[in-house]
């Protein structure tokens, strides 16, 4: 087989890459791993940037978004059971759009599920210092070729691409955080009609939302903490506890239809290019979900290089000669944001008394500081690309 981009990775910066790339004239497939309904039946977050609302637009995927979405002016942060409002609107004249990860992929799917390849094994992708790269792969016992112009890897943290360049060639930088996320999916209004960050001496806490009778909620909890220790009484209680007191007077609770516990770091890889591959998304940074960031750089970075190949195929390589330089200048500035919102809003295992209320200092300092708001939102609602 020959295509012009080959994309491993069927999750939605694969996907929304071969889609964008298809609108472009560009030929592309996507190797998949897992099948259609278990990448449809992961469990993501789903605050969109407005740059990466525009980009689902411009890949003409807004129309159910635009319906069932929720687009939020501002976010509120609390410390110690009390909770103040960031009003991006007023602050930046921007916002942002609640709408799940999975209904991206679905939506994703429903307008361009063939050009995926799904339940594909020991994907293995080769010559890529050379000026014919391929990929390989096994499907249903037969192993199969793809020669192509480029590589665009999409396959996330645990994926084969970013091990494809040399140990030599590659640096990693990590951070790993000493406590998880537990999160409860539960079918209940929302307890607010905007998202709730929580500072508390027992811990962070997070009140989100899926649509008007789903919600998500979060609490900081031990990453190797066994789930039975969590009942549904026990989660809503600690909850209760964590967030503002009249969000816990007005809690809807009920049963959870998903609970799972999520690791929280902060990891990124340099270079995200290496001849003809290109790091995307995951396969080259992770970022804790504090700063609602994951789906969004993967969406960044789609835009730099879907930029580089339409420009490669006029004639002009400059784009893609300066990826891996614009997209990391971007992440890292993610990168640090979401690490500033998870240590001022998380509770660390050697914190001290002097600790919590330096933390609380910051978030009093926020609450009354134009300045420091507007530099919040201004991240929140994702920097220019």
């Amino acid at each position: 087989m020959r295509t012009q981009v080959a994309i491993i990775g069927g999750g939605p910066s694969g996907m929304l890459l071969s889609r964008l790339l298809r609108l472009a004239g560009i030929d592309s497939v996507v190797l998949e791993r897992r099948t259609r309904a278990y990448v449809l039946s992961r469990i993501r977050a789903g605050v969109l940037e407005w740059g990466t609302v525009e980009m689902l637009k411009h890949a003409n995927l807004g129309a159910r978004m635009q319906s069932e979405g929720f687009v939020h002016t501002g976010t509120y942060l609390a410390a110690q059971n009390r909770g103040f409002r960031i009003d991006f609107d007023a602050l930046i004249g921007k916002k942002v759009m609640v709408y799940g990860q999975t209904e991206v992929t679905r939506d994703l799917y429903d307008a361009h599920g063939d050009a995926v390849i799904h339940e594909v094994d020991g994907v293995t992708p080769g010559g890529l210092d050379t000026d014919a790269p391929f990929v390989t792969y096994t499907k249903d016992g037969t192993e199969h070729r793809i020669d192509c112009d480029f590589v665009a890897g999409c396959d996330g943290f645990h994926g084969v691409s970013r091990k494809a360049i040399p140990t030599h060639v590659l640096q990693e930088f990590e951070r790993v955080y000493p406590f998880g996320w537990l999160g409860v999916l539960s079918e209940t209004p929302p307890v607010s009609d905007e998202l709730i960050y929580a500072n508390h001496a027992r811990g962070f806490a997070l009140c989100s939302m899926r649509n008007a009778a789903l919600s998500r909620y979060y609490i900081q909890a031990l990453v190797d903490d066994p789930l039975e220790k969590w009942s549904d009484a026990a989660f809503w209680d600690e909850l209760k506890r964590r967030i503002p007191e009249d969000a816990a007077d007005t809690l809807v609770t009920g049963p959870s239809i998903e609970k799972s516990i999520a690791p929280l770091r902060s990891y990124v890889a340099e270079p995200m290019r290496w001849g003809r591959l290109f790091l995307v998304g995951d396969a080259a940074h992770i970022v804790p979900p504090t700063g609602a960031k994951g789906l969004n750089l993967a969406v960044s970075d789609v835009h730099y290089l879907f930029e580089g190949l339409t420009q490669h195929y006029q004639g002009d390589d400059h784009g893609l000669d300066c990826y891996s330089e614009r997209a990391l200048a971007r992440v890292w500035k993610a990168v640090r944001f979401s690490w500033w919102m998870t240590t001022k809003l998380h509770r660390f295992p050697d914190q001290t008394a002097f600790d919590q209320r330096i933390q609380e200092a910051e978030l009093s300092y926020l609450e009354h500081s134009t300045a420091a708001q507007t530099e919040l939102a201004e991240n929140y609602v994702g920097l220019p690309y």
